[in-house]
């Protein structure tokens, strides 16, 4: 099989290294791609958005199937416009990639269908959102943009007046552009984060290994919101009677629930949950491999993933078993000084191979470009420095020592990823 990845990032490189395992898989191809996964695969420029653009490549390339990973083209209907010319495709159509697309959607149909999530609210204009905020009278109060925004479209007033600039924000000076036209206001909810993959053709749902993320830029989760600053998985808090009650309470009863609304869902679908004192609830659809998640969770599955990408796209899934490797897998994300805000690009990175790897680990490339030889930053997020153990502690140790060996300037990486994991033991 000849297989293009549309993407460029640490998401991107992991689901391109797992499907180079396939004996099946002959030749892969990357749109954009980036400067690690440029020496694993070809990379063609052309934006992960060029929905013309990344037909025209897969026709000039006659590949035989096409992997949507990015959230933007699923939403833009990327999918629905590849599947009209005959290809393969594994994603999402744009019917059903509204579940990320529109968190008011995704909140109005778990209120429809019973699916537990946190009270909420919906809003088109900004004062009666805010006045709405003061009624309630509960901080924190989460406020989230409708539409895409990076991964960083939800802000956590900890006040009135952090509640009311964090309104103003996103619905009047438009810091998540049309993203903030609408928004939901939600009750904050506590507990135990857990990101659940799962492979769905629209009529069953396999969970991926659970996995932890960690949002914050800053160590002891302060700072702001990034697109995620490391993984770890498996995640601890996902037991096995939570795994069950996310099955009957939640993964099922969604997938039923879009198949019900016209809007089958088939992909991956991601499912950011919250284990809280009242039962797990769920924060978050993605419509897609999360990153890094990704990261963590490829390098344990132990079964052909273009296989399941054939069945996922045929609605064979239940004939396929999915197995996972008995370990335990952590990345590390080294980030540009001053991500998720401005940052430079263009700085040398040293202490990387030539296919972009370090001893020990396997490096996913995020933000990276090859020129002359060399590896360059050329995003927020740089590298994933991911390894796998036999426990956490050993997976952790690795990556941590791998971190140390590489080196570009005021780079930037927690030093506390799978912390919580480790002492929830």
């Amino acid at each position: 099989m000849k297989i293009l990845v549309v993407g460029g990032g640490g998401r991107e490189h992991a689901i391109i290294m797992k499907l180079a395992e396939s004996k099946r898989v002959e030749k892969l191809f990357c749109a954009p791609g980036n400067g690690g996964i440029s020496r694993y695969a070809e990379c063609f420029d052309v934006k992960a958005t060029d929905i013309d653009g990344i037909v025209a490549l897969a026709k000039k390339l006659a590949v035989d199937m096409v992997v949507v990973a990015p959230d933007d083209p699923l939403v833009m209907g990327m999918v629905d416009a590849l599947n009209a010319e005959g290809f393969m495709t594994f994603g999402p159509n744009k019917a059903a990639a509204i579940i990320e697309g529109s968190k008011v959607f995704s909140k109005d149909l778990m209120k429809k269908y019973g699916i537990p999530t946190a009270a909420y609210e919906t809003f088109t204009d900004a004062e009666k959102a805010i006045s709405y905020i003061k009624k309630q009278g509960k901080y924190p109060a989460v406020v989230k943009a409708d539409g895409l925004a990076l991964g960083k479209g939800v802000i956590i007033a900890q006040n009135e007046q952090e509640a009311a600039d964090a309104v103003r924000s996103i619905m009047e000076d438009k810091i998540f552009g049309e993203s903030g036209s609408k928004l939901v206001v939600e009750e904050f909810l506590t507990g135990p984060e857990i990101s659940v993959l799962s492979f769905t053709d629209g009529n069953i749902v396999v969970p991926m290994v659970s996995s932890m993320d960690h949002k914050r830029a800053l160590d002891g989760d302060q700072g702001l919101n990034t697109g995620g600053m490391g993984t770890v998985a498996p995640n601890p808090f996902y037991t096995e009677a939570v795994a069950k009650e996310c099955m009957e309470n939640i993964f099922l009863p969604t997938i039923n629930a879009m198949k019900a609304e016209g809007r089958t869902f088939k992909g991956c679908l991601y499912f950011g949950l919250m284990a809280t004192p009242d039962g797990v609830k769920v924060i978050e659809y993605n419509c897609r491999f999360g990153d890094p998640e990704t990261q963590v969770v490829l390098p344990l599955l132990d079964t052909d993933l273009a296989d399941i990408f054939e069945a996922v796209y045929k609605g064979t899934l239940s004939d396929i078993d999915i197995k996972w490797k008995n370990e335990c897998c952590s990345c590390v994300v080294m980030a540009s000084g001053g991500y998720p805000k401005k940052y430079p690009t263009g700085l040398e990175i040293s202490g990387l191979d030539d296919k972009g790897q370090t001893e020990g680990v396997f490096v996913y490339h995020a933000g990276t470009k090859f020129a002359d030889g060399k590896f360059l930053t050329s995003g927020g997020r740089v590298l994933g420095v991911t390894a796998t153990g036999e426990n956490l502690k050993a997976a952790l140790e690795k990556s941590y020592k791998a971190v140390e060996k590489i080196h570009f300037d005021n780079a930037h990486f927690r030093k506390d990823i799978g912390k919580r994991a480790l002492s929830a033991k």
